[in-house]
């Protein structure tokens, strides 16, 4: 580090490693990197190879490169080699990644011999840590001029929820919300929930805790957690949605997706948009019911075909399974079949999208209702099926496909074929995407000058450089 130039203030990025965490919190530096604080990005060598592929359609500025850009230097520390499974489509949860995971505990001393050589060139450092890597961070506190602040990349629904059960519901809530508020029943594995009881003794050193949330979205939940039951001292910023905050400004390197190209052709909300992100496997019946599902709808559609991500990031491009004898020419003209990784923000943002079929996973969340698209709910796991009752029966901007509660029956092809002809084509659909419009905007004015999302990064901000 004696190369660096001395710095006031410098923030450390200890991202989890999963894509979705990984990406929340690389919009995050770069959004806190524009207040011209140097930011400091650690992860493994396999995951920021990741990031730079899925990321080849941004423009050099938001790529994760080796030298320090855009005021954020990206670290690469390796871990020891494991083996990744293949997925098992009879686990919702990506039991497959689990080897990842854990062998993240190797990163312990080598996050904190980076840390405290970066400390010797400031005068303080906030270390923002994914509070699935709190293990990792555990040395930081002996560090004299640093301090840990958690990131949930989570929703604030799911996290309330999850500490007022744990905290022994201290507090009434609402009988009728309680009735249709999803069970946290298998939406963790029991291994994951070992490695998250392992996370726990390193809690609490914080000096308070991020979401990628809005109070506009989730005002209701942050409020509740900011409540003397869960809370003493620490402090919560809703800083997000850092996807719209950071501005990233994305450049198409040559042409545009192929799939673009289609959706331009497509009148405008006519089109739903069906991706189940990077940690779904179905089952080959399931999967061959949703195909007919989308080709009995009769409705145009973009489906991501993909296999979950393994824990040494392959198979990316490989498709979920087979499809149907003949689909694709069925379908020619009125569907699309994408495999491997497609530019979701974009597709969603497109005014020929009409709706998104989605796990419901905080990303694609937060992604579609930027993008004022309405989403039809099929929750997989850990915080999905929350956040899917966030969009149906709190915010109501979706339609159910599947509800948690029947979790493990088989969607027919009858059920996709519906929902997708309630969202596309009908007044329903037209209610559900008028609201999802009008959240859309409620957020976009909460990033301007003055707005709820800018007052909480500016808080952020002025909290770390404070003398």
């Amino acid at each position: 580090m004696s190369n660096q130039p001395p710095a006031d203030v410098v923030v450390v990025m200890i991202p989890f490693v999963a894509h979705g965490h990984l990406n929340q919190l690389l919009h995050l530096s770069r959004l806190i990197s524009a207040y011209n604080i140097p930011v400091h990005f650690i992860t493994t060598t396999t995951h920021l190879h990741q990031l730079r592929s899925r990321l080849h359609q941004y423009s050099n500025a938001a790529l994760p490169n080796n030298n320090n850009n855009n005021n954020i230097n990206f670290h690469q520390l390796p871990t020891p080699t494991f083996t990744s499974p293949p997925p098992n489509p009879s686990n919702r949860f990506p039991t497959h990644l689990q080897p990842a995971f854990e062998s993240t505990i190797h990163l312990r001393h080598p996050i904190a011999d980076l840390v405290a050589s970066i400390s010797t060139t400031a005068r303080r450092v906030a270390v923002i840590h994914d509070v699935l890597m709190s293990y990792t961070v555990q040395d930081v506190k002996t560090i004299p001029n640093a301090e840990t602040y958690i990131f949930n990349p989570l929703s604030a629904c799911d996290a309330f929820w999850r500490k007022w059960e744990l905290k022994g519901r201290p507090f009434p809530m609402d009988p009728d919300v309680l009735n249709l508020l999803p069970s946290e029943d298998g939406t963790l594995s029991p291994e994951f929930t070992e490695f998250m009881i392992f996370q726990y003794p390193h809690v609490g050193f914080h000096v308070g805790e991020l979401f990628d949330s809005s109070r506009v979205i989730e005002g209701e939940y942050i409020k509740y957690l900011e409540r003397e039951e869960f809370n003493d001292t620490k402090k919560i910023w809703a800083m997000g949605p850092f996807s719209l905050a950071d501005k990233l400004v994305v450049t198409v390197l040559g042409n545009r997706h192929n799939c673009l190209q289609w959706l331009d052709l497509q009148p405008p909300n006519s089109v739903i948009y069906v991706s189940f992100g990077t940690t779904t496997t179905f089952s080959d019946r399931q999967f061959k019911e949703l195909a007919a599902g989308l080709e009995r709808s009769q409705q145009r559609f973009i489906w991501v075909v993909r296999s979950s991500d393994m824990g040494d990031v392959s198979g990316d491009e490989a498709k979920m399974s087979d499809l149907p004898v003949g689909f694709e020419e069925r379908v020619e003209g009125r569907g699309l079949v994408v495999r491997g990784w497609a530019p979701q923000v974009e597709i969603l943002e497109h005014v020929g999208t009409g709706g998104f079929m989605s796990h419901c996973g905080w990303n694609s969340t937060m992604e579609s209702i930027l993008a004022g698209v309405p989403i039809a709910t099929w929750p997989m796991h850990s915080d999905q099926p929350r956040n899917a009752f966030l969009i149906t029966d709190v915010l109501r901007v979706g339609l159910v496909v599947s509800d948690w509660e029947h979790r493990d029956d088989l969607v027919s092809s009858l059920v996709v074929e519906d929902v997708i002809r309630r969202l596309i084509d009908s007044s329903e659909g037209e209610r559900v995407r008028k609201k999802a419009v009008e959240l859309a905007e409620a957020v976009r004015r909460s990033v301007s000058e003055g707005g709820e999302c800018r007052k909480e990064a500016d808080s952020f901000v002025s909290y770390i450089n404070r003398e």
